[in-house]
C-alpha cells in the first residue's frame, strides 16, 4: 500500500512543494537564483535516496561506468545555462522591446501572477522545445549530439543532464530565448528552471511512478520511458521536455495500455557508444568513426 501511494504522489507532491517554496520565495524579493536553488537541492537528494529504496529495476540500480561522465555533464550544463541565461535576457530585453513597439502591444502578461505566467511559460517554450528535439531524431546532423543522451544504458537521476554541451545549449536559447524575447522576467524564467530541473529528474528516475491523467499534462516518467527505448520506432515518440501537451497535439505521444516499456534502454544499433567524458564530447566531430567502432560487436573474452 505505502508504495503505490509514494508511486502516485511522489512526482506531484514535490513539483508542487519545490514550485511554492520557490514562488514564495521569490515573492519575497530574494533573487530567483538563490530562491530556486534549496527545492533544486532537495528534489534531487529525495529521488536519489529513493531510488536506492524502492527502485522500478534494481539493475539499474548499479552503475556501468556512466556516474562520471553524467557527473562531468550535469556539471558543464550547470555552466551553460548559468552562462546562457544572462545573455539571452539581455538580448531578448533589446529584441522584445524593438518588437513591441513595432507591434504596438505588450508581449508578455508581465502584470499577471507569477503562478500564471509560469504556467504560460511551459507552455510557450515548450513548442519551440518540441521541435527541436524532434529534428534531433530525425536529422542526422543533429542526432548526431542528440546521441549521448539516449546512449544511457539505464535510466536514474543523473542522467537527466546527460546532454553534449551543444544539445543543451541549442535547448535553452530555443526555450528561455523565446521567453526572453516574448518579455518574460528574470523571476518566471528563473522558476521555469526551477520546474524544468525537478521535472527532469523524476522524468529519469528509477523510481515506480504512476501519473494516471497527469500523463495528458507531463511528459513524465511512464512516458519518456519508451522514449528511450533501443528501437527507434518507439523511441521517436514523446518529445516534450516538460509538457507532453504538443506531443498530443502533433500525434506524437505514445503510452500503450497492454505493456510497459522494456527494461533495456539505449541507442539499439551503436551499443558501444562512447562512455567516457572527453569521449562524449568529441563524438559528434568524429561521428563516422563513432558509428563504426559504435556498431562492432564487442569481442568475447
Amino acid at each position: 500500500m505505502a508504495l503505490r501511494v509514494f508511486s502516485w504522489v511522489a512526482f506531484p507532491l514535490v513539483l508542487a512543494a519545490s514550485t511554492a517554496w520557490g514562488l514564495a520565495r521569490v515573492e519575497e524579493g530574494i533573487a530567483p537564483s538563490v530562491a530556486i536553488l534549496p527545492p533544486l537541492l532537495l528534489s534531487f537528494l529525495f529521488v536519489a535516496v529513493a531510488e536506492r529504496l524502492l527502485p522500478l529495476h534494481a539493475s539499474w540500480l548499479h552503475g556501468r561506468g556512466d556516474v562520471p561522465v553524467d557527473a562531468g555533464l550535469a556539471l558543464t550544463s550547470g555552466a551553460i545555462t548559468n552562462g546562457l541565461t544572462p545573455l539571452l535576457l539581455v538580448l531578448g530585453v533589446g529584441a522584445g522591446g524593438w518588437l513591441s513597439r513595432w507591434i504596438d502591444a505588450p508581449l508578455w502578461p508581465v502584470d499577471a501572477s507569477l503562478l500564471l505566467q509560469l504556467g504560460l511559460a511551459l507552455v510557450v517554450a515548450e513548442l519551440p522545445k518540441y521541435w527541436l528535439h524532434r529534428i534531433e531524431h530525425e536529422w542526422e546532423w543533429l542526432w548526431r549530439i542528440h546521441a549521448t543522451h539516449h546512449s544511457a544504458g539505464r535510466l536514474y537521476w543523473l542522467n537527466a543532464a546527460r546532454f553534449h554541451p551543444i544539445d543543451l545549449g541549442l535547448d535553452h536559447i530555443v526555450g528561455v530565448g523565446t521567453l526572453a524575447l516574448l518579455g518574460c522576467g528574470e523571476a518566471v524564467i528563473g522558476l521555469f528552471a526551477l520546474v524544468s530541473a525537478v521535472h527532469g529528474v523524476f522524468q529519469h528516475a528509477n523510481l515506480p511512478l504512476r501519473c494516471g491523467p497527469l500523463n495528458w499534462v507531463f511528459s513524465m516518467a511512464e512516458l519518456h520511458r519508451w522514449h528511450h527505448s533501443p528501437d527507434p520506432a518507439v523511441a521517436n515518440h514523446n518529445y516534450g521536455q516538460n509538457l507532453i501537451i504538443w506531443d498530443v497535439v502533433f500525434g506524437t505521444r505514445y503510452l500503450p495500455r497492454d505493456s510497459a516499456p522494456d527494461e533495456s534502454v539505449g541507442i539499439g544499433d551503436m551499443p558501444g557508444f562512447p562512455s567516457g567524458f572527453l569521449a562524449n564530447l568529441a563524438a559528434p566531430f568524429r561521428w563516422a568513426r563513432v558509428v563504426r567502432e559504435s556498431r562492432t560487436p564487442p569481442v568475447s573474452a
